[in-house]
């Protein structure tokens, strides 16, 4: 669908994970798409793995700036060459094991990077903005599902990065209400897209289950460990809210159209997961169906920072939105092999 005249949305972090799903889905959608990232957990082959797949004539309308959002210059030099009509902010780091390990590398890349990004955008007077906020600032919550309007609290500095961006983002718009500010808050990002040309990619052992499932699948990894065998669950492991990056991607979309086009928007969060609760040993279950491969697993120790069950109320988007995911673990687990193995070594062709 292309609108009469076409927007132009910066991306930042757009090379990585949820980076590039969604910048496929902007650009079908008929925006002109520029994406600043740093390289720093991501590679320029994925962008032009989605120049590849979204084909020579929408790939015109995709521009990457190699910058980082914390160097002013950077983005100084971006928005003074090209008038913005939105940013869609995905650039920070997210493990959460690290950012206990090395809290400063987080307030630096997570806020400082984020408070530049705002002070560039307001200088420019481009206050439209979606912000990839995270389930982590529900903590470990009292009940679920999780709902919106629940008291938020982070048990680790990257959770807390993201809960500090959200207050930041709500004194920003009650200051000045010209912003539209959209938090979008994923629970599980998982799966990858359908052809098998873009999926997830980590540096080193994966933090994140899926990527780790995965890689042991295809033999880069022996094992998989699983952490916390004696949790209150019907399995004794941890329950998480899985979604698949490409329904995370639509949801940006759509949360870009709302702010487009809709005035008093203020300073509105929503959860994008699917609202249902999977065990580590079921996802598990799962993948070995969809690969045809067997997973043998190490049972550990629960990790510090871990909540038993997580799962999202999807009701606020599905109302306010009309975005509800579409695929269930099973889509979830296809694509993920699909992408596994295709690309054994991620972007790279071998180690």
């Amino acid at each position: 669908m292309v609108m009469g005249r076409q927007e132009t949305i910066l991306v930042t972090g757009g090379a990585g994970f949820i980076g590039t799903h969604t910048v496929v889905q902007l650009l079908d959608e008929g925006f002109i798409v520029w994406i600043i990232d740093n390289l720093h957990n991501a590679v320029e082959e994925a962008v032009q793995r989605v120049r590849e797949l979204v084909g020579p004539q929408l790939s015109q309308n995709l521009h990457f700036c190699l910058g980082d959002i914390r160097n002013k210059d950077d983005l100084e030099k971006l928005f003074s060459q090209t008038k913005f009509d939105a940013v869609v902010h995905f650039a920070g780091l997210k493990a959460v094991g690290e950012s206990v390990a090395h809290p400063f590398r987080y307030f630096d890349n997570n806020l400082i990077g984020s408070i530049t990004l705002y002070s560039v955008m307001e200088k420019y007077n481009c206050k439209k903005l979606v912000f990839s906020s995270s389930a982590t600032v529900y903590g470990q919550p009292e009940k679920i599902p999780c709902v919106e309007d629940f008291q938020l609290k982070a048990m680790n500095p990257y959770g807390r990065t993201k809960l500090v961006l959200e207050e930041i983002a709500r004194d920003i718009q009650k200051a000045d209400p010209e912003w539209r500010i959209i938090l979008l808050r994923y629970f599980n990002p998982v799966g990858a897209h359908p052809s098998g040309k873009l999926g997830e990619d980590p540096i080193g052992i994966p933090n994140n289950l899926m990527p780790y499932i995965q890689q042991v699948a295809v033999g880069r990894l022996p094992e998989l460990n699983v952490y916390g065998y004696d949790y209150p669950t019907p399995d004794g492991t941890a329950i998480r809210d899985y979604i698949h990056v490409m329904d995370l991607a639509d949801g940006h979309v759509v949360a870009l159209h709302k702010l487009l086009k809709q005035d008093n928007i203020g300073c509105v969060a929503y959860n994008l997961g699917t609202g249902e609760g999977t065990s580590v040993l079921e996802m598990v279950a799962a993948f070995e169906k969809a690969s045809g491969k067997k997973i043998p697993i190490k049972l550990c120790p629960r990790r510090a920072g871990d909540a038993t069950a997580v799962y999202a109320s999807t009701q606020k988007a599905e109302k306010e939105l009309g975005w509800k995911a579409k695929n269930g673990i099973d889509e979830m687990c296809r694509d993920q092999w699909k992408w596994g193995s295709q690309n054994p070594w991620g972007y790279q062709s071998q180690p």
